[in-house]
């Protein structure tokens, strides 16, 4: 079923539908956010077959998205960019994340660039959808690594990186899957493993890594 929310719905009940749809889609916003306080690793199969992985934790905070060629990790003491090239992985370290707008689109455009969804990517999706009068949504629920998601095509966006796409939320708040084309990039990516925990070592960098530190030094 396709509901279109805006102001040139005509019927009472089509309005009704329309406002049905867009909390549901601030829902999903809401869930795919709140997420960000849980401590998980999820595994991913990308658009070529290749897989890559999320994980996170708690007290501290931190993060590592592991792809196909390098890892893309945020503790509290750096930001490590590490990438294969010849001869080995180059870790560049700089400083920790901060909740700066810079910070957030560096991560964003780094992960992304490597084939991964960030989830704070489609929680800006979402939201753009939830704005647009002319957004399209057709809904169905399905199971992604044994994990009940609530999926949606959206369509008809106006205003945001992705005119149209697709995308699942877990009922714990973990992307399930997404499927878009995102400022020109195709993004596709599909849930395989959860576990609601991480390893000792999921956010240490590659082993035999190089390192090129480049946080600012304490006076």
């Amino acid at each position: 079923m396709a509901v279109a929310f805006g102001a040139t719905l005509a019927g009472c009940g089509d309005a009704q539908q329309a406002i049905g749809r867009a909390h549901l889609v601030n829902e999903m916003a809401s869930r795919l956010d709140h997420a960000s306080e849980l401590t998980y690793t999820a595994d991913y199969q990308l658009a070529d077959g290749q897989r890559a992985t999320i994980a996170q934790a708690q007290d501290p905070r931190r993060a590592a998205y592991t792809y196909p060629g390098g890892k893309f990790a945020t503790t509290r003491d750096s930001t490590a960019d590490c990438r294969l090239e010849a001869g080995g992985t180059t870790c560049t370290l700089t400083a920790p994340p901060s909740p700066s707008t810079e910070t957030t689109f560096s991560l964003l455009s780094a992960v992304r660039e490597r084939g991964l969804v960030p989830p704070t990517l489609v929680v800006g999706l979402l939201t753009s959808a939830s704005l647009s009068p002319n957004t399209v949504i057709e809904q169905h629920d399905t199971t992604l690594a044994g994990e009940h998601a609530t999926c949606i095509s959206v369509s008809g966006v106006e205003n945001s990186a992705a005119s149209q796409f697709d995308a699942c939320i877990t009922s714990g708040g973990v992307l399930g899957s997404f499927k878009g084309l995102v400022d020109g990039k195709t993004l596709e990516v599909s849930l395989i493993r959860y576990v609601a925990s991480v390893t000792d070592d999921a956010f240490d960098l590659p082993a035999r890594a190089r390192v090129v530190d480049q946080r600012p030094k304490a006076p």
